[in-house]
């Protein structure tokens, strides 16, 4: 756990990153055979890209780095349970893992909406480890969106 624990962290790094750009502050880190291979963090605001998640970022910064779209033998760290687009591209990258701290009640598709992950009908499976660091993960978020409510 305490592996896991320091890829979340450079995660949160990115989340916090994201929230002092005004972004909701979601980070991600791709990780491959213990190092890391790529970051990524929210920027939807500032590019006006619906496509401006942090996984998205992360695993593309990830493929050009690797030079391969395949991601098999990676992990993505994420601070928050990833939505249907993220889940969908963590699938068709053909990850190995995915840990996320926080879960999402509201558009989660690993775990709280929908389990994309393992569902059986597709031709990939991804590892889900969630929970991890999860107070901190869904501590940045609460601070982040009771400021934007003031």
């Amino acid at each position: 756990m305490a592996e896991h624990e320091y890829w979340m962290r450079l995660a949160l790094a990115e989340a916090q990153k994201a929230a002092a750009e005004n972004e909701v502050p979601v980070g991600a880190a791709v990780v491959a055979d213990g190092r890391l291979v790529a970051l990524g963090r929210n920027d939807r605001e500032r590019t006006q890209d619906p496509l401006g998640h942090a996984e998205i970022r992360a695993l593309s910064a990830a493929a050009a780095e690797i030079g391969f779209w395949r991601l098999e033998g990676c992990s993505l760290y994420v601070t928050l349970e990833p939505c249907i687009m993220c889940s969908g591209a963590m699938l068709q990258a053909r990850i190995d893992r995915v840990i996320f701290g926080a879960r999402d009640p509201k558009a989660g598709a690993i775990r709280s909406l929908y389990e994309l992950a393992s569902d059986a009908r597709l031709n990939h499976r991804i590892e889900v480890v969630e929970g991890v660091l999860e107070n901190e993960c869904s501590e940045i978020l609460k601070a982040f969106f009771k400021k934007m409510r003031k």
